[in-house]
């Protein structure tokens, strides 16, 4: 399968990676600078191409989906990349919009996986433009859900990958590290019944509880018109 990863310099991104191209996968990596674009395909052998563009940037992140569509359409596309420690501004931008955009945007995949994170719990359904990290990743639950109700065709899920020890989560963190990207590749490229589903919330292989607001209807519309008015890209 032919499948594409957003943030795969480092992290689960790239361990995903390594993981599917080990698994005779055609696995395209994506970085936001040349720099960590070549640092990706050193750390990734045998991955088949490096994608470059700043999601922080809604222009770059509509080029990088240009990008992607030259390459054809992909089987799968793993939303990996996001940040934590960071301006509401860059949390919004790259955790919340750049997903969105590129899911407007890109070739329509058989399968979508968005990491959202146990944090959406404590976020906030209401539409702010000055999000918590928490906020952000209740946004791609919810994008997600919307996407299976629009979007029958497609697989679309999201997934908690646990607090694990990346650069990300500190090397203090108490969760599996190698169940934290299992998950993602399981749901790109498994023929298992239990991954043929959509608009479900994964937490190591296990459907596992999120916020009910993430399910009001009127809450994803407006969530989907509140990023097309700030992209211009309407799904």
């Amino acid at each position: 399968m032919k499948i594409f990863i957003t943030g795969s310099a480092d992290g689960l991104g790239q361990m995903a990676g390594k993981q599917l191209v080990k698994d005779g996968h055609e696995v395209v990596l994506h970085a936001r600078n040349i720099a960590r674009g070549e640092e990706a395909l050193k750390n990734v052998p045998g991955a088949k191409n490096v994608l470059i563009g700043d999601l922080s940037s809604m222009e770059e992140t509509k080029v990088l989906a240009e990008k992607a569509n030259a390459l054809g359409k992909f089987d799968a596309v793993i939303h990996n990349a996001g940040v934590y420690r960071s301006s509401a501004e860059q949390l919004l931008h790259v955790n919340t919009l750049a997903p969105y955009l590129l899911t407007a945007l890109m070739h329509r995949p058989k399968r979508l996986i968005y990491l959202s994170s146990g944090m959406h719990l404590y976020g906030h359904p209401q539409w702010t433009d000055r999000p918590s990290y928490s906020d952000t990743k209740l946004h791609v639950l919810m994008l997600a859900k919307v996407l299976a109700r629009k979007w029958p065709e497609v697989y679309a899920n999201a997934v908690d990958p646990g607090w694990v020890p990346t650069k990300m989560g500190g090397a203090d963190a108490p969760d599996d590290l190698k169940k934290g990207y299992q998950t993602q590749v399981w749901l790109a490229v498994s023929d298992d019944p239990e991954v043929r589903v959509s608009g479900h919330y994964f937490h190591h292989q296990k459907m596992a509880r999120y916020l009910s607001s993430a399910d009001d209807i009127a809450l994803q519309d407006k969530f989907l018109s509140n990023c097309a008015l700030l992209t211009g890209i309407s799904i």
